[in-house]
């Protein structure tokens, strides 16, 4: 089982879709659904437990041809880093699905299939080996979150999602383009066995795309929209998820396949990223809502994430990826939750919040929590992340080392605005004396998350000095300055 364990974690989530789609389930398609994500969680940990990290070549590899002419493979396998990203893809996505469960989606058959087809297609993005495979898989996540924003958002869904769509769509147009040149140049679309590339406009092409899916400051504008408008668990999977699949691309095509203009243009990407970094912190502390916050947090820890990847450098890099996996986790947690203070209030303006740890110890206890990881305290897993991307990014050059410094004191400020406004200061008028407490099922579904950020908060080591000794099968790794 373990040779095919990549095509498993990819087409056993379609199977799930092509079963709620196919067959009469009605009612219980949220069941069924969250019956194939705890699957896949089962074989992602079945796989952690065989994966070799001491070794230096692609696990779990499966290959066949799929156009001999134009050397076009269905090429799988995951790297420790890639690994990494795909148990947060199931985590996250078996959360999200669970929250849509219990809230009591309309359509629930079309909803959670289209749930376990995303689920599908971000596996498929991290373990793809083939680059005209990882652009089939790209492309995909964008169907099913096209109807998930467009038919179950909020009363601004249409104008978030063509402007999704529109931002999306021209990135992806232009990584086509590069995928397309750069197969033909080397005879072979896999990422395996081709050689690297000297092209700018190549690899300016794949990531603008990438910038674009991050997202990356100016490359930003769908983000505000895409993430207040779509229901909460679509917001945690595009925040805490989908913005992975850039931190895929950036390493496995970028810069291993483009050292030479990874190199010439890293200075330009280092201050598009800083910038990011600052200008999101500064929006996420005057945004007016809990939705607001994070969706300017996610933009500023992007901008962190991808320093972390330009600053070309072993603590760095692993930084990067640890932060990637904690930051995941951390956007989903809290976009669940202010679903769930949306749901006894009909608001998450600041204005109307306030007061909900009264008679609530639960909900209390886990916005704290989360929150206080959030807040990169020492001895949380996002500490360990951002000291790891600030120690290495400081050996190229201070100034960059600053500007990170800066963003993690902002992030403790808007975090902390968040718990106040939300817990504390005086009850506003959304707040009802009889609003509930997390019940059991609501718990369910988010204490996992938050004890996984404590795992990984008593050991980060297991993700940052793994990735890179794994993943020095392909060259670029090996060429990192301790």
């Amino acid at each position: 089982m373990s040779g095919s364990l990549a095509t498993i974690l990819i087409f056993l989530p379609l199977a799930g879709a092509l079963f709620l789609w196919l067959l009469p389930v009605g009612r219980l398609a949220g069941s069924f659904a969250l019956l194939f994500a705890l699957a896949e969680i089962g074989f992602w940990i079945n796989g952690l437990v065989e994966f070799d990290f001491d070794g230096q070549e692609a696990q779990f590899d499966q290959s066949w041809t799929w156009f001999s002419d134009l050397g076009v493979s269905y090429h799988v396998g995951y790297f420790a880093f890639s690994f990494w990203l795909a148990g947060l893809a199931v985590v996250v996505m078996a959360a999200a699905i669970a929250y849509g469960f219990w809230v009591g989606r309309e359509r629930p058959r079309a909803y959670f299939g289209l749930m376990l087809f995303l689920t599908s297609a971000v596996v498929g993005v991290f373990s793809s080996q083939d680059l005209l495979l990882f652009y089939v898989f790209f492309e995909a996540m964008l169907i099913p979150l096209y109807v998930l924003i467009g038919v179950w958002g909020g009363a601004g869904r249409l104008r978030a999602t063509v402007k999704f769509v529109i931002y999306t769509m021209a990135g992806s147009l232009l990584m086509l383009a590069s995928v397309i040149v750069f197969g033909l140049s080397q005879g072979t679309f896999d990422l395996v066995e081709s050689g690297t590339s000297d092209s700018t406009w190549i690899f300016l092409g794949f990531a603008v795309a990438f910038a674009v899916k991050a997202p990356l400051f100016p490359f930003h504008g769908w983000l505000p929209d895409a993430y207040r408008e779509s229901s909460p668990e679509v917001a945690a999977v595009l925040s805490g998820l989908i913005s992975k699949a850039a931190v895929f691309g950036f390493i496995r095509i970028c810069f291993d396949k483009f050292p030479g203009p990874f190199d010439d243009w890293r200075n330009v990407f280092l201050a598009l990223a800083a910038t990011g970094l600052v200008y999101g912190s500064l929006l996420a502390f005057r945004a007016p809502d809990i939705r607001g916050v994070i969706a300017y947090s996610s933009l500023a820890q992007m901008g962190l994430i991808t320093i972390g990847i330009f600053a070309l450098n072993i603590a760095s890099v692993s930084g990067a990826i640890l932060q990637s996996v904690n930051h995941g986790l951390l956007s989903a947690t809290l976009f669940l939750l202010a679903g769930t203070i949306e749901r006894r209030t009909s608001t998450g303006d600041f204005n109307r919040l306030g007061g909900m740890a009264r008679g609530r110890p639960a909900l209390a206890t886990v916005l704290m929590a989360t929150g206080i990881i959030a807040l990169a305290v020492p001895g949380s897993a996002a500490f360990a992340g951002e000291f790891l991307i600030l120690a290495g990014v400081f050996g190229t050059g201070w100034g960059w080392a600053a500007v990170g410094a800066v963003g993690m004191v902002l992030a403790a400020m808007y975090m902390l605005r968040l718990i106040s406004a939300v817990l504390h200061t005086e009850p506003g008028p959304a707040v009802s004396k009889t609003a509930l407490d997390l019940r059991p099922a609501e718990l369910g579904i988010l204490v996992p998350l938050v004890a996984c950020l404590l795992a990984l908060s008593a050991w980060p080591a297991g993700i940052s000095d793994r990735v890179i000794q794994n993943s020095a099968g392909f060259p670029a790794f090996r060429e990192l300055e301790p």
